[in-house]
């Protein structure tokens, strides 16, 4: 069904609102794809936060006008599938991974942050952790001493549980604390004879056989 003109405006409005705000856009030749692949694919690219859409080329010319995303005009050609996103790395990823699966679908050209990308490039921006698999990493190096104390309380809750006295646990905890007060004790008679001069000779005397 043709598109009238009102649906071509509100077109126009929609993408240029997801150029205005995105950092990476990918297109890819998408023809012989399967309707059920494509459909995989869009839930793929939904789950990553992708604007992925099939756009007639001149009303993605029309949406790109005045936009970091301009660039990229010359190669609005043929029948493309255009993936969008204010994620520097995810349309990359989504695309990238997708090809390797259904050789046909063809990735053209890319821009990142105004530049524009060869395939090559977008296979090395394809690469680069995203965002959300950086906050992940950063919250499993964060969280390990957490997870350390957890095991710890949960080891005492569970002596607890067994019947161990609240005083008696507490006791154990502080045991290594108490026991190093008698080590500066018996330490402190043998410096007392290391340091006394008046004892080592009379020991020496008599050890000394008697005089004939």
């Amino acid at each position: 069904m043709p598109l009238n003109v009102e649906d071509k405006k509100a077109i126009v409005a929609d993408v240029g609102a997801q150029l205005a705000a995105a950092q990476t856009v990918v297109l890819a030749e998408y023809r012989g794809i399967p309707v059920g692949q494509l459909t995989t694919l869009r839930a793929s690219a939904r789950a990553q936060g992708v604007y992925l859409k099939v756009l007639k080329n001149s009303l993605a010319r029309r949406a790109a006008q005045g936009t970091a995303i301009e660039p990229l005009a010359d190669s609005m050609v043929g029948p493309l599938i255009y993936g969008i996103s204010a994620d520097p790395v995810a349309p990359a990823k989504v695309l990238h991974q997708f090809s390797k699966t259904q050789e046909a679908l063809i990735i053209k050209a890319g821009i990142y942050n105004g530049k524009v990308l060869d395939l090559n490039g977008i296979k090395e921006l394809a690469t680069i952790p995203s965002r959300d698999e950086l906050l992940s990493r950063l919250m499993g190096i964060m969280l390990a001493p957490v997870s350390s104390m957890a095991r710890v309380l949960g080891a005492v809750a569970a002596k607890k549980a067994e019947g161990a006295p609240v005083a008696e646990v507490a006791a154990k905890e502080e045991a290594p604390v108490a026991a190093a007060a008698p080590v500066a004790e018996v330490e402190a008679p043998a410096a007392a004879v290391a340091e006394s001069p008046a004892e080592v000779p009379a020991v020496e005397k008599n050890d000394e056989p008697p005089a004939a």
